[in-house]
């Protein structure tokens, strides 16, 4: 294990030293310090290249002291800062077994500093199934032994460490950590303030454990029900709104030091299709693609989008040769640097997903996606056939030296600006400091009670008397937590409402109930004043809708509270549910706020971001865009 719990020296981020009493007061910051072991390796660095502020960086002196650390690099140094590269266990040295074979398996190097001393990867992604994201203080470990790997090595750099903390249903660091609401419960609430400060109270948190850059805001538009991998990741539907958010999430995460990455390039809302397992096509015009996909990505770059990640998606309108977008020089090089005028980082997505990988193979796509115009190639299947891919396009002209160093100086720049240069390092003080504080989770639980949206409320069934209605059931889905450490969901309702005063019981029943389920809930809500039940994804054939459709025959009234998609009211009319509550995720900050909203100790205050289409009949709306009932 990596530990540093010294006396902190002066921060690389000036931007976070408010404490956390001022959050409350929204000014949310918090500063990662470095570990005064660490401060005189990364002052030395800092003189070796010349960069010392990340202001400096960006001026011509900066960039010119940059150039001449590109060229004291290698071939292989300079090919490995491109990639990003995922890397198994707690540990950047001393990882458990279980992670020294995978590594073995899939990069041939046993842990996380030999896989940065091999082959200089610029920087490193987590994920908690990767078992990088275990607790805060382990993470800030991880990061500090990274940051350390790279600094040992023949020509000193510090790398991006990554993550994609979207919150919402894509989170990969749980609790203690701050959940705040995620897209498209934002995109409810309606509150570009809140969707900042969510922001800026999640990037404190992940500077504060070592990660500089996350994947996120999404700025896709969904405009398609259907979708399968997007839905409540995005804000909404109309493009002004999402783009309005995207801009206020761009302000909020750098605002508190740290990249983010708006994504997925060049707009992934329409799609019926997922793009980890097959190759989607956007079918929109060059004119719908302005109107409607375009918005959010000019609003990123208005605000001074630290990187944007492309979409393994086909946009024959934008790329007649129907190239995915992320390996496209039309997309990538023609419509979002030259018409967009964008001169950041541009990230691939992960190019272990099938939709990049099925009309070349893995040993093209990292040159191709260079070719089109990516700056980072981003958790390739197969390190060793990717890296000596591109080693090899060098060597043989393919890909110019100078294309190359194009891109590293645009991810050295960005270290810069980030400080990394000048301290890469984090303690354990802010972490405590800083990660799961009261003030961040007292300000997410307000947050996300301006998103909660009730959709019906039929003969005024809400908000719940516990005069009248304080014996409750509480049924439904328990999918797992987005990271591990949250849920399940019937239980954190259940627990809520008996914090607030009910008595509740719950039981799982599943997303596909089976009949004994159905029956066994069916018998338990017998004498009870209420049901509540958790939907997820309800679809024509759901057995869901079998589930709501008995409870509901029994005479007891019931709640259908949507823990993800907005949608399911529409699959649901008919059978009998008393009240209609989308949470947009399952999480249990979102979850909280719902139960307050129809235990009525809070108001409903969110507004569908989304139209809800007729099941019976797509073509007719049977919830608008800005819907939403209130007490």
């Amino acid at each position: 294990m990596d530990h540093h719990r010294t006396s902190a020296s002066t921060s690389r981020r000036t931007l976070l030293t408010a404490t956390a009493a001022a959050v409350a007061a929204t000014a949310i910051s918090s500063t990662p310090a470095a570990a005064a072991s660490d401060t005189a390796t990364a002052t030395a660095t800092a003189t070796a290249t010349g960069t010392s502020t990340g202001d400096e960086s960006v001026r011509g002196a900066g960039r010119e002291r940059l150039k001449r650390l590109i060229s004291r690099m290698s071939l292989e140094e300079k090919v490995g800062q491109l990639f990003v590269m995922r890397a198994y266990g707690h540990s950047a040295t001393e990882p458990d077994q279980v992670d020294i074979d995978m590594n073995l398996k899939e990069m041939g190097v046993r842990t996380a500093a030999e896989l940065v001393a091999k082959y200089h990867v610029g920087g490193i992604i987590y994920f908690a199934w990767a078992h990088n994201t275990r607790d805060p203080h382990q993470i800030a470990d991880l990061s500090n032994g990274i940051q350390r790997a790279g600094l040992a090595q023949d020509t000193p750099v510090p790398l991006l460490i990554s993550t994609d903390q979207e919150h919402g249903i894509v989170a990969r660091v749980g609790k203690p950590a701050t959940l705040v609401p995620g897209a498209m419960a934002l995109g409810a609430g309606g509150s570009r303030s809140d969707a900042r400060k969510a922001a800026r109270i999640a990037g404190a948190e992940l500077a504060a454990m070592g990660i500089v850059q996350n994947y996120a805001p999404v700025a896709d538009v969904n405009v398609n029900p259907a979708n399968p991998v997007i839905g409540v990741r995005s804000f909404g539907s109309d493009p002004q709104a999402v783009a309005g958010m995207v801009a206020a999430q761009v302000k909020g995460y750098q605002g508190a030091g740290i990249a983010a990455t708006s994504k997925h390039f060049p707009g992934h809302g329409d799609t019926k299709d997922d793009s980890h397992y097959s190759l989607p096509t956007i079918h929109h015009t060059a004119e719908q693609w302005e109107e409607l996909d375009a918005p959010p990505f000019r609003a990123a770059i208005a605000a001074g989008i630290d990187s944007i990640m492309t979409a393994h998606i086909v946009v024959p309108a934008l790329d007649p040769a129907k190239d995915p977008a992320t390996l496209s020089k039309p997309i990538l090089t023609g419509v979002l640097r030259e018409r967009l005028g964008y001169d950041g980082v541009v990230v691939t997505d992960s190019l272990a997903m099938a939709g990049v990988r099925q009309k070349y193979g893995d040993d093209r796509v990292p040159v191709l996606a260079l070719l089109a115009g990516c700056d980072q190639l981003l958790n390739p299947p197969d390190l060793p056939v990717a890296w000596n891919a591109v080693l090899k396009a060098v060597r043989d002209g393919e890909l110019s030296m100078a294309r190359v160093e194009e891109s590293i100086l645009r991810i050295l720049l960005l270290k810069a600006k980030l400080g990394l240069f000048r301290d890469p390092y984090v303690s354990h003080k802010d972490v405590d400091r800083t990660v799961g504080s009261r003030a961040h989770i007292d300000a997410a639980d307000r947050i996300a009670e301006g998103t909660t949206t009730l959709l019906a409320n039929d003969s005024g069934l809400l908000p719940l008397s516990r005069r009248t209605h304080r014996n409750v059931l509480v049924v439904g889905a328990d999918p797992a937590s987005p990271t591990g450490t949250t849920g399940p969901p019937t239980t954190v309702i259940a627990k809520a409402l008996t914090e607030l005063g009910f008595t509740a019981t719950a039981l799982s029943t599943g997303i596909t109930p089976t009949q004994a389920k159905i029956k066994e809930a069916v018998a338990a809500a017998k004498g009870k004043d209420v049901v509540v039940v958790g939907t997820y994804n309800v679809s024509a054939t759901s057995p869901q809708r079998t589930l709501v459709r008995e409870l509901a025959a029994t005479g007891v009234p019931v709640v259908a509270l949507a823990i993800r998609n907005p949608y399911d009211i529409a699959q649901l009319v008919g059978t009998g549910f008393g009240a209609s509550v989308a949470a947009y995720s399952w999480t249990d900050v979102e979850l909280r706020a719902a139960v307050r909203a129809i235990a009525g100790h809070s108001v409903p205050g969110g507004k569908l971001p989304v139209p809800i289409q007729r099941a019976d009949d797509p073509a007719k709306v049977l919830y608008p865009v800005g819907y939403g009932l209130t007490y």
